[in-house]
């Protein structure tokens, strides 16, 4: 797990949607490093109360460092308000549920696409250095509303960047589901089986990438320290089948049997971190992959007359296709989750999602 990189010493780093389970692991990371100021932007007073008393009571000699500001991404003036004054941006802020999303899909759109540009703007406006924008696997082929919005938000992202966004630095990062993040199923397995309930599985050979919320933080972190304008940061991953992940937390916290629900609203078999087209321009940089921008413009000519042979890879980069995990390997994956750790010992309602 990285700590705070000393490009934060004395800065003020802003979280939008900072009360979610992204905001609260990164003050982890941050909140006793020398960071000068966090500002964490969300529109829910009650999470922000919860969070303001948490930390007063975790972190006494810390918690004034944090600051908070409510306001929702898709006012643009309470945005603008918030971002005076702001060095860094994680921009977290977003709906999520790939099932809501599909029966109000406008609602992605105002958050996911309208919001994202609207910090966006207020960052290059009030001259922000770097804004480090979060995505999901569900942009690339996108087949679902929460999808769709994201990639939409993606090419706003790449946008600015290419068109020239003064001194900031936009860039983003894409991983699939985090373990244990709010809405997801490793916490809901975990409550089915202490009510002696099977666990519901919507598909058993559906393949996902396996991420813990400390390799999320660190990812973006890496993307900070790395990125030049308009660059995709990917995290290598590994991934399990559901019936596996099904397997290994009932391993853990004892077996109450599965039944098969099927899929969901929008749900796909399998989660595309890269796609072919990105696949081919992507940068090997160890644990990640770095993806430049398209810095080609609308001067098509030239590539007409020159041309390019190839236009993309063999293969995405896939849950299918990445490292596989057998239950013994999960089981050993899903145990570096906080919440995980925290339920064996009976205490899940301690952690923070």
């Amino acid at each position: 797990m990285a700590t705070a990189s000393k490009a934060f010493a004395g800065k003020t780093l802003m979280i939008t949607g900072g009360t979610g389970s992204f905001g609260n692991t990164v003050l982890k990371h941050f909140l006793t490093s020398d960071v000068g100021e966090i500002r964490v932007f969300s529109r829910d007073e009650k999470k922000q109360d919860d969070m303001r008393h948490r930390l007063q009571e975790m972190y006494p000699d810390h918690a004034g460092k944090v600051r908070f500001f409510i306001g929702d991404v898709r006012d643009a003036r309470s945005v603008r308000d918030a971002v005076r004054g702001v060095d860094f941006i994680f921009h977290a802020a977003a709906l999520k549920q790939v099932p809501s999303c599909e029966f109000f899909p406008m609602e992605a759109v105002r958050t996911n696409v309208i919001g994202t540009d609207n910090v966006l703007h207020a960052a290059i406006d009030e001259g922000v250095e770097r804004v480090v924008c979060l995505s999901t696997d569900k942009a690339a082929y996108p087949i679902n509303a929460m999808g769709k919005s994201k990639a939409m938000m993606e090419s706003i992202i790449y946008a600015n960047a290419r068109n020239g966004a003064g001194r900031t630095t936009i860039c983003c990062t894409r991983y699939g589901n985090v373990m244990c993040s709010r809405g997801s199923v490793i916490p809901l397995f975990i409550k089915q089986i202490r009510a002696g309930e099977p666990v519901t599985v919507t598909d058993p050979a559906m393949t996902r990438f396996l991420m813990n919320l400390d390799e999320a933080v660190d990812l973006v972190q890496f993307a900070f320290e790395h990125a030049n304008p308009g660059d995709l940061f990917i995290q290598k991953a590994p991934a399990s089948t559901i019936g596996d992940l099904a397997e290994a937390v009932q391993e853990l916290f004892g077996r109450t049997g599965t039944r098969v629900i099927g899929t969901r609203h929008g749900e796909k078999l399998y989660e595309t971190l890269m796609t072919r087209e990105e696949r081919l321009r992507a940068e090997d940089m160890g644990e990640y992959f770095r993806v430049a921008c398209d810095s080609r413009d609308l001067n098509y000519d030239k590539f007409v007359v020159d041309g390019e042979v190839r236009t993309q890879a063999d293969e995405p980069y896939t849950s299918h296709n990445t490292r596989r995990l057998d239950v013994r390997g999960t089981v050993e994956k899903i145990k570096t989750a906080e919440y995980v750790r925290l339920a064996l010992e009976g205490r899940e309602h301690e952690a923070v999602q």
